[in-house]
């Protein structure tokens, strides 16, 4: 593959808080710890502790997540060495999405790994290791029951509820196979040999990325929620996030920044089995949506004390859950999720948390032999695939055509002649300059409307040349959106098995540019 790149900014694809971010401007620096750079991870890692009765407890619960499961060599390694006191993570985290979801999964898992690496080799007495934290709690469904392929929709169908994670691998998902014959056969294991979601995401993740190191971890686990009890328990009775996420989504809204995430009275699920619902304090008392039966405040805390599984942080507290339970220096997420950290660095700083370093994901578009011939054609440059159809077609059709389609010259012809004319009847009678400056504006607007039907008629002379772009743009944003939103790796991978590897070379986790690949 060959690479080029532009500047996020001028994609149109970005809000300014990120683009603020990359760019490092002044007024964000409060709302984050460090800019991302080799440099500052050294004193990341100088900073940064974590408690070795915490490593082990992570490490152990990881072995027993992955003890159905075999294990590559490097994340073996990998699992092991998060008991020593010199290693730390690095990590992304994604929703459980059918079959990868969309093709920035993969992109974002590449660059968590390429980050790792670089790491390993610029501080070679230390340890990195990549993460994939799985959204295993989460309860949209609707957000992750489909991926697309080829043009088509393809979509588990099922009545099961609660966290995603624990979903059944049932009848639908056995459907879905049979519509996705094409589908290699691990994902065919995964879905078919697993219990639920979360373990069928591990494996198909675990044999793309295993020989890369790259660890996951399902945080939906007792011991793990165990070391976040007293966070929980603050937040129930004190709501100081709700406080401290309000405030700085104010300074931020003052600087012309939009909130990302909204923060609730209590940031925390409850859940059980088919359940994940909001947990509301009334009074004296906390009332679970949809479940008839209210609970004192002595009731919840005890419940906390003895189940903490069964509370489920929101956007606003996984953050900080994430780093109570990995020894983390680093985040790498898509445009909103950096802009919403942005928000959370005071509810870090209230439960005494180190803030990781904020990275973005590397953002790609691919580029097909088809598609670049379709570009060769039109003489179009990389950021004119960024550029909205309709202003491309008026900026095209104008540069190619015979005809001065906007009538300039006759324009101003037109205009002179009616300025003589206003001349002459206001010597005459003054009160027909009005009536000569009206005929004029008359005039040039009818000049105007045919400036657009001859426009028109050279749109009709382009047309060759006009569907050609409008199937590249259909192409490259399906239904409007980015390629990398929609489209699933297989439309790659399945032509080039080697596709993720090439990624490897192409993808550096610390240049921020819009990357092009050309195959």
């Amino acid at each position: 593959m060959i690479k080029s790149a532009i500047d996020p900014a001028c994609t149109g694809q970005f809000s300014p808080i990120f683009l603020d971010y990359i760019d490092q401007k002044a007024g964000l620096r409060p709302f984050y710890q460090a800019y991302p750079s080799l440099e500052n991870f050294r004193k990341a890692v100088e900073e940064r502790t974590f408690h070795q009765q915490d490593r082990e407890l992570l490490a152990n619960t990881l072995q027993k997540q992955y003890v159905n499961f075999e294990i590559s060599k490097p994340v073996r390694t990998n699992l092991d060495k998060l008991r020593d006191s010199t290693t730390y993570t690095v990590t992304t985290g994604h929703q459980l999405n059918l079959f990868t979801g969309p093709l920035y999964f993969i992109y974002k898992i590449v660059s968590t790994i390429n980050l790792a690496d670089k790491l390993n080799q610029t501080y070679p007495s230390h340890h990195f290791v990549p993460v994939y934290w799985m959204a295993s709690e989460d309860h949209d469904f609707m957000e992750i029951n489909h991926f697309h392929f080829d043009g088509q929709k393809f979509v588990w169908r099922t009545e099961q509820t609660g966290a995603v994670g624990e979903f059944v691998l049932d009848s639908g998902i056995k459907d879905l196979l049979k519509q996705a014959a094409f589908a290699p056969d691990f994902f065919k294991k995964a879905y078919l040999e697993q219990k639920n979601l979360a373990d069928a995401v591990r494996y198909y993740v675990n044999h793309l990325f295993g020989e890369k190191g790259l660890v996951v971890i399902d945080a939906n686990a007792q011991a793990l929620k165990a070391r976040f009890k007293a966070v929980i328990k603050d937040d129930l009775l004190h709501n100081h996030a709700q406080d401290l996420v309000s405030k700085a989504s104010s300074d931020l809204s003052k600087m012309g920044y939009k909130e990302q995430v909204f923060p609730r009275e209590i940031n925390f699920f409850f859940m059980e089995k088919g359940v994940r619902e909001r947990i509301i304090r009334v009074g004296e008392e906390f009332k679970i949506s949809g479940i008839e039966k209210n609970h004192s405040v002595d009731e919840m805390l005890a419940m906390v004390e003895e189940s903490p599984e069964k509370f489920s942080p929101n956007v606003v507290m996984r953050p900080l859950y994430q780093e109570r339970i990995l020894p983390n220096l680093a985040y790498l997420g898509g445009p909103a999720e950096v802009a919403y950290w942005l928000q959370l660095k005071s509810v870090f700083r209230h439960y005494q948390t180190p803030f990781p370093i904020l990275l973005p994901r590397n953002f790609v578009m691919v580029l097909n032999p088809p598609m670049q011939r379709k570009m060769n054609a039109l003489g179009l440059s990389d950021q004119d695939l960024f550029t909205e159809f309709d202003q491309w077609k008026k900026e095209f059709v104008t540069k190619h055509s015979t005809l001065d389609i906007s009538l300039a010259s006759e324009r101003r012809q037109l205009t002179e002649i009616f300025d003589q004319v206003k001349a002459k009847a206001k010597e005459s009678d003054p009160t027909l300059e009005y009536s000569a400056e009206a005929a004029k504006s008359r005039a040039l607007k009818i000049m105007d409307q045919f400036s657009v039907k001859l426009r028109k008629a050279e749109e009709r002379k382009a047309s060759s040349a006009l569907n050609k772009m409008r199937d590249l743009k259909r192409t490259l944003f399906p239904g409007g959106q980015p390629q990398e939103r929609l489209e699933n790796f297989l439309q790659f991978f399945l032509e080039d098995p080697q596709f993720i590897e090439k990624l490897y070379e192409h993808l550096d986790p610390l240049d921020f540019d819009f990357i092009i690949l050309r195959r």
